[in-house]
Formats: C-alpha cells, structure tokens, sequence
C-alpha cells in the first residue's frame, strides 16, 4: 500500500469518533518513552555445531540437554517472563501504545461500539490486556459517547499471568465478566475480540534452507540447532540456502471464521509474508538475546499478515486490511481527540501533541504497525477501513 500515512481523519463516521469531550484520565500526560523497538532482525547470531544436524529426541552431545523446538521455547520463556517481571512503561521493558496516550484506547473503544451495533451485540474480548489500560481507556469513552455499548457490556481477558490479572482487576473491576487461559475456553458463539501488541509475542517455528531441503530450528544452552523439518507446514520450494521462514499460529484466524464476529489486530510487521529472521527480543527498552535465559527479555516476532489473512479467509471469514497503523488511527481520529486533550491539559499539551505524532508518523510506528480486521463476510466495512 502507498504512504497514506499524512491522510487526515475522514469526517464521516470514523473521523468524528473521538470529537467528544471524554474526560481526561489522570495519568493522561504520556512520558516520554521510547515506543518498542522493532529492527528488522535482533536475533542471536547462529551458533551451530557438530550437534546441528542431530534429532531433537536425542540428547546434545555438548550440554545433555533436550533440544526445545523454537515455538516450546517462545512459550515457556513468554511464561516465565510475565509471571516475574513489571514489563510496561519507562521503569519496564518496552512501552506500548495505549500507555502513550489514553487517546488511543479511547478511539479503539468507539471502534468497537460500531461493531457491536453492525453485529448483534456481543461481549467483547481483549487478547493480551497487560495492565488493562487500553480497555480502561475505551470503557470511558464509550461509557459518555456510547452509554448503551457500555451499560450492556461485560469484558472477557484473555490472559495467564496470575499478577497481570490482579492489576486488572483493581483498573477494571466489575466489568470483566472473565478471565481465560486461552482463546478455547472463551464462551462460543460471537465476540469483538481486540488485540494490541499480541500476535507478535506468540510462539512461531522458524524453518531453515540447508542443501536442497529444509531444516528446522531448535534451542539448546542459549544457540540454535538444527534438525531435518518434521510435521511442517508447506514451505517454498524455490528458497535459497540459508533463507528462513517463519510459521505462525493460525488459531485466532480459524476461531473468528468459525464462530463468528469481528477480530482488530493491531501489530508490526510487513503486510504482505515473505522469508526472513525477525526473531527479537527487548530488555531495559533496548535489545537483548531472544536466546538468553527464559523470562529475562520480552520475545517477539514479526506478524505475517498475509498468512493470517489467508488463514482466516481459508476458513470463510473477511479480511479488511492490514493498513499502516498511522492511517487507520488518523481516521478514527486520533489528531482530534489528542488536540482535544492538549487544549483541556495545556501544561502537558505538547506531550499529548507528541504521543499522537509517534504513533502515526511513518518513520515511528505509523508505517510498520498495521491494523487488520478479520470478520463475517456480510459485515461492512467498519470504521477506519472504509476506502477513502
């Protein structure tokens, strides 16, 4: 897609979302934090051995430890990682963009009150809440500029850390209805699940092109091994040696197509699939070994989007984007409501100014953050995806 990213907000439906006078939060200035950093590839240099090539039952020669097959690894040091540390903000690892601005989650819960008119009012559904700003945030626009969304509303999270769900807890109190473990033991039937930042911290397999064939990538004691490709996915036939293509799950995609409802991702990462390493991983916001000891750095990876996409309509759902984060958020009218903000908070107007700025401008987190909606087929085009 071109840079839209200067697009201004639409006057229609999307671009007035955020127009109200939605009281400020009182944490509403945002700091000035560096957003998560996110290069192209910070994966650990390879380092193989004589023990590459060995299969991941047998134990390594060097260190007697099992190979843990990349995916396994990503799980349980994602695990450890939420389960003993305070991620979020300038005291934590990375900052995350309803931690910039409550205008963010603001515009987010307006989005999901249109859905939920379009769409038989179901219950919404966050992935991944962290400390439960970004649904704090929407629930108070829409409690003053949707009041019926938010009286008929009752919050599912989808999250496994026990202490993250105690913050939820005191920030969102009687309007979660529950907690889950996984997307499998969400209720049946239809939902307005939103997403920020998740789909790049689940767990992928990376495959590797050796001599005509494909290989796939293990851990053992902080480095990469190597073992023959077992119960893969389709891979490209025609990769050159030393390509790598990483696999991401396709349940979330599957879950919407089949039971219904609409799904907003928004993360980072090309819109269109391709081979490459994007493996990473973040500490004291700067980089860190993705191979380090689990539960000491955040391990992400980037979203193949065109994969999800074509999971969801394998399954017989509607894919509306992915967009540049920059243009989507324009059109809900984040410029709006921020200047809004800055006129109600004038001592801290040129952060509100600012935080807006870095979460659209191309060169920060406009461009490589995408939005996607993945939907019921008979749904229109809803806000921010509409065609200009």
């Amino acid at each position: 897609m071109a840079d839209e990213t200067n697009t201004p907000p639409r006057a229609a439906r999307g671009g007035a979302m955020a127009e109200g006078a939605v009281r400020d939060r009182p944490d509403a200035a945002p700091a000035a934090q560096p957003e998560r950093p996110v290069p192209v590839s910070a994966a650990a240099p390879e380092r193989l051995d004589a023990a590459s090539a060995s299969s991941p039952e047998r134990l390594d020669a060097v260190s007697a430890v099992p190979p843990e097959r990349l995916d396994r690894f990503m799980r349980r040091a994602a695990s450890a990682y939420y389960a003993g540390r305070e991620p979020f903000g300038a005291g934590g690892d990375f900052t995350t963009a309803p931690e910039m601005t409550q205008a963010f989650g603001e515009c987010i819960g307006l989005w999901a009150a249109i859905a939920w008119q379009a769409m038989g009012r179901p219950d919404p559904v966050e992935l991944g809440p962290g400390r439960g700003t970004l649904m704090a945030d929407a629930l108070r626009a829409v409690a003053e500029m949707a009041p019926g969304f938010r009286a008929a509303l009752r919050v599912h999270l989808v999250e496994t850390s026990p202490r993250l769900r105690e913050v939820q807890a005191d920030r969102l109190g009687t309007a979660v209805r529950a907690w889950h473990d996984d997307l499998g033991a969400l209720p049946a039937g239809p939902a307005i699940v939103i997403a920020n930042e998740f789909l790049d911290a689940l767990p992928i397999r990376q495959f590797i092109r050796r001599g005509g064939g494909w290989m796939e990538r293990f851990v053992t004691d902080g480095g990469f091994t190597e073992s023959p490709a077992r119960d893969a996915p389709a891979l490209p036939p025609d990769a050159p040696e030393g390509a790598v293509q990483e696999v991401n799950e396709a349940a979330l995609a599957i879950r919407v197509a089949t039971q219904g409802g609409v799904a907003l991702f928004i993360d980072y990462g090309p819109g269109a699939g391709g081979l490459g390493d994007s493996l990473q991983a973040i500490a004291a916001h700067g980089r860190a070994d993705p191979l380090g000891p689990p539960g000491e750095a955040d391990i992400t990876a980037h979203v193949d989007f065109a994969a999800l996409g074509a999971a969801a309509q394998a399954a017989g759902a509607a894919v509306q984007g992915p967009m540049p984060q920059g243009v989507f958020l324009a059109r809900l009218g984040l410029f709006s409501r921020a200047a809004i903000l800055a006129r109600m908070d004038p001592a801290h107007a040129a952060r509100h100014l600012a935080a807006a700025q870095r979460l659209a401008a191309p060169e920060h987190m406009g461009r490589l953050f995408k939005a996607v909606c993945l939907c019921h087929p008979d749904l229109p085009p809803l806000p921010g995806f509409e065609d200009p």
